[in-house]
């Protein structure tokens, strides 16, 4: 059986494994990420794919990377959390390692490996978003992954929401991922504690009494505990993101979205809000089937999983 190696790249840490042609992980290892140093990273790369090499007959490489990745799949345009502007990590990772090699978005490889192996199974059109520190997106379509012109394509997080809105790491003001991810959770909560500090006295008191402080594990701790500020806290995410995924459905018309990242692993406390959300806002609700919205079933593995699955793609 076929056997290929994915890596998936932050900004801290670097996870590599084989993978057979079913998206079994056969090994995997990881290293951590020497983030402010291009061609470190590059090494630390082709180490833990030389290594697994080492003990397996692997065909090709598939790197998930986080950032703009260019339309031949070679070049890593700009990054946001690793020193990567106009990289040529194909290149330099394929040197090193005498395999094909190829780059991809790493959320574009998560929605693929969810696409193949996961909760996308069986659906030809489906749109996968991470919720996390921001919001990530890849999209299959007609059994394809779609990449965009320029390879740039499903940055989803940064459709203006809110125009004038707040400001985003992008540089422009109101993007979705403002309102609807991990960093906007916190945001809420930190809001409600600093206006209302009665109200939000719970998560004052697992952040140490510090609003600066107060943190997604202090805002999913209270809500589990039924804290009414943190649960509020859930419900304006979920909000945001059912509104997002009406918009996106009444331009692309999905099957399912499959919804993943680190916020997905709270899903019971904001999943049904955001269904009825999404329910509530979407286009032409009455008159048309409504896509299904899943959860991830590949964890923090779709990632790698996915890099591995398109490296053996033609």
């Amino acid at each position: 059986m076929a056997l290929t190696i994915g890596v998936d790249i932050g900004g801290t840490k670097i996870a590599a494994g084989v993978v057979d042609e079913d998206g079994r992980i056969v090994e995997n290892l990881l290293r951590p990420t020497p983030a402010q140093h291009p061609d470190k990273v590059a090494d630390a790369i082709a180490e833990a794919v030389l290594e697994l090499a080492g003990r397996h007959d692997v065909e090709a490489v598939g790197l998930g990377a986080a950032g703009f990745v260019d339309e031949t799949r070679s070049i890593v345009r700009f990054a946001p959390n690793l020193a990567w502007r106009e990289e040529p990590l194909q290149k330099k990772v394929a040197e090193r390692v005498g395999l094909p090699v190829v780059v991809e978005n790493d959320a574009n490889a998560m929605a693929w490996g969810e696409y193949r192996f996961g909760a996308g199974r069986g659906e030809s059109h489906l749109v996968c978003i991470t919720v996390g520190t921001g919001i990530g997106g890849g999209m299959v379509f007609g059994g394809a992954l779609y990449r965009g012109r320029w390879g740039m394509g499903a940055e989803m997080g940064h459709m203006q929401a809110v125009p004038e809105g707040r400001l985003c790491g992008c540089g422009n003001l109101g993007c979705w991922e403002q309102y609807a991810s991990g960093n906007a959770l916190v945001h809420e909560a930190r809001l409600i504690a600093e206006q209302d500090p009665g109200r939000g006295a719970r998560i004052l008191e697992l952040a140490g009494g510090s609003v600066a402080g107060v943190e997604g594990e202090h805002v999913t701790k209270a809500a589990r505990e039924g804290d009414e500020a943190a649960l509020a806290a859930f419900a304006s995410m979920a909000a945001w993101i059912g509104q997002g995924l009406a918009d996106l459905a009444a331009v692309l018309d999905p099957g399912c979205f499959v919804l993943g990242g680190g916020v997905s692993r709270a899903a019971d406390l904001w999943i049904d809000r955001a269904r009825d959300a999404f329910d509530r806002s979407l286009t032409g609700r009455a008159h048309r089937p409504h896509a299904e919205i899943r959860l991830a079933e590949l964890g923090p593995s779709a990632g790698l999983v996915g890099a591995a699955d398109l490296a053996r793609q033609p």
